[in-house]
């Protein structure tokens, strides 16, 4: 369930808001006038959501080139040339 809460506290609580956001790893939606107005949430979560947009933004890419006929690099090739980085080339 959503925890919702006045601007005013946000202004008067920030300390308990951002212990909240960080305990629970939910975010906190902020009103004004009874409206939705912000949503606050902890770095670690808004890291967290970052990274899975960019995560589906590339499936995305690698869909839509799949469909699009591009077959891609071969699974064992591409392993043995990052082995090769790693380790050097024998």
């Amino acid at each position: 369930m959503p925890h919702i809460r006045p601007i005013s506290d946000l202004r008067n609580n920030a300390n308990e808001i951002s212990d909240y956001c960080k305990a629970t790893r939910e975010p906190v939606f902020i009103t004004r006038n009874g409206s939705g107005d912000m949503v606050v949430m902890s770095v670690e979560m808004y890291e967290r959501r970052e990274a899975q947009l960019e995560l589906y933004a590339k499936l995305a890419e690698a869909e839509a080139a799949e469909a699009a006929g591009d077959t891609g690099v071969d699974f064992m090739e591409f392993a043995n040339k990052m082995r090769d980085k790693v380790h050097g080339t024998i």
